[in-house]
C-alpha cells in the first residue's frame, strides 16, 4: 500500500497540500486564464485534488527506477514520460470537468477549454515532477530508514553472540574446578567426593535451564549461588559460612549466572587462602531504580597475587557492559582483609515495574 494511504491523517495532510496547489491553480486561471474568481476556484480545486491522487503514481515511479541504480538518460526519459501521461489524463479529467461545469452557465466549455489548455497541462507537468521528486527524497529517506534498521539488528545480533560466548565461558571453567576438587577428595574423603558429585549434577541440572534464558529474577540467581556454595562447603567444610540478604521481593531481573564467577572467585582466591576461613555474605538492595548486588570475602594479604586465568571479574564486567552498556558496572576492592566486590545495574521486573522502596531480611546459612 501507498504509504500516504496507509494512515488518515497523512492522506488529510496530502489533501490539503493539493488543496493549496488547487488555489494557486485558481490564482492563474483567474489571471492569465481570465476567469472570474468564482468560476476559477469551482473549476481549480477539484482538478487539484483529482490531480493529487494521479500524482501518487510518482512513488511507484521512484520505487521502479532508484536513482542510486538507474541512469541518469532513464531517469530524465522516465520522468518526463511519465509526468507527460499524467498531465494528459489530467487534460482529458479537466476538459470533462468543464463541460459538467458549464452546463447551465455562460461559459462555452470548448471555447474555455482551448484557453485554458496550455496553462492546465504545463501546472500538471510542473505539480507532477515536484511529487516525483519528493518521491524520489522519500524513498531515500526509506532506504536510510531501513540501513539504519538493519545496522541496529546487526549490532543486537553481534551482542547476542558476544553474550552467548561469555556464558559459555562460565561452564567449563568452573567445571574445570569442580572436577579439581573432586578429585583431591577422591583419596582424603571419598563419601565427600561423591556426595559432592551428586550436588554438582544438581547445580549443572538447574544452570542449564536457568542459562538458556535471558534474564532470571535474583531470587532464582540467589539459589544457583547458594548451589555452588553447598558444593564448596563440602571441600571446605567449617571453614566456609555463607551468609545471604536479598530483598524481600526477589523478582529484580538479572542475567542468568552473574553471580557464579564471583562466588567462585570468593571461594578460590579467597577462603582457600585464609587458614580458618570465613564468610562469604551476598547483600541485595534497590535503591534509585539501580539494582545493587555485594559479595564480600575474606582475602589474604599475604596470599600470591594474580593467580588464576583472571576470567571471573572480567567475564562478569564485559556480560554487564554488553547487556546494559554503560549503566552496568563493577567495582572492586580490598578493604581491612575483605575483598568486596559491587555489582550496580538498573532494577528492572519483568512486569516493567520498578520500586524504589529497600527492604532486606537476612537467611543466614552456616
Amino acid at each position: 500500500m501507498h504509504p500516504i494511504l496507509a494512515r488518515v491523517s497523512r492522506l488529510a495532510l496530502y489533501l490539503s497540500v493539493w488543496i493549496l496547489a488547487g488555489l494557486l491553480l485558481a490564482a492563474l486561471l483567474a489571471g492569465p486564464g481570465g476567469l472570474a474568481a468564482g468560476y476559477a476556484l469551482a473549476i481549480a480545486l477539484p482538478l487539484a485534488v483529482a490531480y493529487g491522487f494521479f500524482c501518487l503514481s510518482s512513488w511507484y515511479v521512484a520505487r521502479s527506477t532508484p536513482i542510486s541504480t538507474t541512469g541518469a538518460v532513464r531517469l530524465i526519459v522516465t520522468a518526463l514520460t511519465s509526468s507527460l501521461i499524467s498531465s494528459a489524463a489530467w487534460l482529458l479529467l479537466a476538459r470533462g470537468w468543464l463541460e459538467v461545469f458549464a452546463r447551465g452557465s455562460e461559459l462555452a466549455s470548448a471555447r474555455v477549454f482551448v484557453a485554458l489548455r496550455p496553462l492546465i497541462f504545463g501546472f500538471g507537468v510542473l505539480l507532477y515532477l515536484l511529487s516525483l521528486a519528493l518521491s524520489y527524497l522519500l524513498a531515500a529517506f526509506e532506504l536510510s530508514r531501513e540501513a539504519e534498521r538493519r545496522g541496529l539488528e546487526a549490532q543486537v545480533h553481534a551482542r547476542e553472540a558476544e553474550l552467548r560466548t561469555l556464558r559459555a565461558q562460565i561452564d567449563p571453567h568452573f567445571l574445570f574446578n569442580s572436577l579439581h576438587s573432586i578429585s583431591a577428595l577422591t583419596t582424603a574423603d571419598p563419601p565427600a567426593a561423591r556426595r559432592m558429585c551428586v550436588l554438582l549434577g544438581d547445580f549443572f541440572r538447574e544452570s542449564l535451564a536457568l542459562g538458556s534464558e535471558t534474564r532470571i529474577t535474583i531470587a532464582k540467581e540467589l539459589q544457583l549461588a547458594e548451589r555452588f556454595l553447598e558444593i564448596e562447603q563440602v571441600r571446605f567444610g567449617d571453614r566456609l559460612r555463607v551468609q545471604v540478604a536479598d530483598s524481600e521481593e526477589g523478582g529484580w531481573l538479572v542475567p542468568p549466572l552473574l553471580l557464579q564467577p564471583l562466588v567462585e572467585n570468593a571461594v578460590t582466591h579467597g577462603v582457600a587462602h585464609v587458614l580458618e576461613g570465613g564468610l562469604i555474605a551476598i547483600r541485595t538492595s534497590v535503591d534509585d531504580a539501580r539494582l545493587r548486588i555485594v559479595v564480600e570475602n575474606p582475602c589474604d594479604a599475604e596470599r600470591p597475587r594474580r593467580t588464576g586465568t583472571g576470567l571471573g571479574l572480567k567475564n562478569v564486567r564485559e556480560r554487564l557492559a554488553a547487556v546494559y552498556g554503560e549503566q552496568g558496572r563493577v567495582a572492586s576492592a580490598e578493604a581491612d582483609g575483605v575483598w568486596r566486590v559491587e555489582l550496580t545495574l538498573p532494577a528492572e521486573r519483568r512486569d516493567g515495574l520498578r520500586d524504589f522502596a529497600t527492604s532486606e531480611r537476612q537467611v543466614t546459612r552456616s
